[in-house]
């Protein structure tokens, strides 16, 4: 879908929260004057869809599980802005990495941007029910992890405040 389209009908300052490259929890906490609070929808062990392992490279014919953490993040009010799923492949989570099997209720950014400010990624856009979200591959030290992030319309809605 062409990035004009996906902005159709949406806050010009949308784009600069889907668009950015770096923490997307230092901008939302920005946004919101205080920290992120996070809500687990769900976290345990998922096979990767087909879609998953052509995202992270990894061969579609073999059963491949990963962590995944479904959450909701809220800025400053009480309806959430963002709905966030983040798929660690078993295989990326070694070393440095281990820890993020132990999030909890912290922002993955506070962990993935903590020493650096950007990290290697691949990234694709697009609509589900009038919303813009993004699906993003990190490549951290060669182990790959993908992030999906989807705006929801309350924290369109704060853009507007």
């Amino acid at each position: 879908m062409p990035m004009d389209e996906i902005f159709d009908h949406h806050s010009p300052r949308l784009a600069s929260f889907v668009l950015a490259q770096g923490s997307l929890t230092a901008l939302l906490e920005a946004q919101s004057g205080k920290p992120l609070k996070v809500e687990i929808l769900h976290q345990g062990y998922q096979p990767l869809t087909f879609a998953q392992k052509s995202q992270l490279g990894l061969p579609p014919n073999r059963l491949q599980v990963a962590w995944v953490r479904s959450v909701k993040l809220y800025g400053d009010g009480s309806d959430a802005w963002v709905l966030a799923k983040s798929i660690f492949p078993l295989a990326s989570l070694t070393g440095s990495l281990a820890r993020l099997k132990a999030l909890g209720t912290t922002p993955i950014g506070y962990v993935l941007f903590k020493k650096r400010r950007q990290l290697p990624i691949e990234r694709h856009f697009y609509r589900c029910d009038n919303q813009i979200g993004r699906q993003t591959v990190y490549d951290i030290d060669g182990r790959k992890i993908l992030i999906d992030e989807l705006f929801l319309a309350a924290f369109e809605a704060s853009l507007d405040q």
